[in-house]
């Protein structure tokens, strides 16, 4: 046998099978930067940010909304963890970032629902604000405020987190 055998060949000692597995190991495949992807994602993030910045303005109005728009949002930081690696992009955005859009999506949601609650009225009831469309600024900033910034943070969020890995680091 070469030395480039042994490597990768189970010994057979005393152990038997604990031998077996310990020396049998995947390699680990190194982040590559590829020129065509970084370029292609330096050209095509602005606009599919600015796609959905789109979807979630005219969601009240038009197709799509919030969730849709924060879809968008939240995979613009896909791409540039895909082009330019995860790690560094983690590190980049930071952890803090992520729940912070996420939390203030919450936040937002949840006080103009309850706005209508402490007026006297149902959950998210936006007729009892003293505006003059008030449905339509409610739905408009529930769609913009609160749920394109929930998916776009919980998006981004399950992204790290899944490539972390189990018990991986976040931080």
């Amino acid at each position: 046998m070469s030395d480039a055998d042994n490597e990768t060949a189970p010994e057979s000692g005393a152990n038997g099978d604990a031998d077996a597995e310990e020396s049998i190991v995947a390699p680990q495949r190194a982040y590559t930067e590829s020129e065509v992807i970084m370029s292609t994602v330096r050209v095509v993030t602005p606009f599919v940010l600015t796609f959905g910045l789109y979807i979630t303005f005219h969601g009240a109005d038009s197709p799509g909304g919030g969730f849709q728009g924060g879809a968008l949002i939240g995979v613009v930081v896909l791409m540039l963890a895909f082009a330019f690696g995860i790690d560094p992009t983690r590190r980049w955005l930071g952890t803090k970032a992520v729940t912070l859009v996420a939390s203030l999506g919450l936040l937002i949601f949840a006080a103009i629902g309850l706005g209508s609650v402490v007026l006297g009225g149902a959950f998210l009831e936006y007729g009892l604000y003293p505006l003059e469309d008030a449905a339509k600024y409610g739905i408009e900033a529930v769609e913009i405020g609160g749920i394109a910034l929930i998916v776009a943070g919980v998006i981004m969020g399950l992204f790290f987190l899944t490539a972390a890995g189990p018990g991986g680091d976040v931080e």
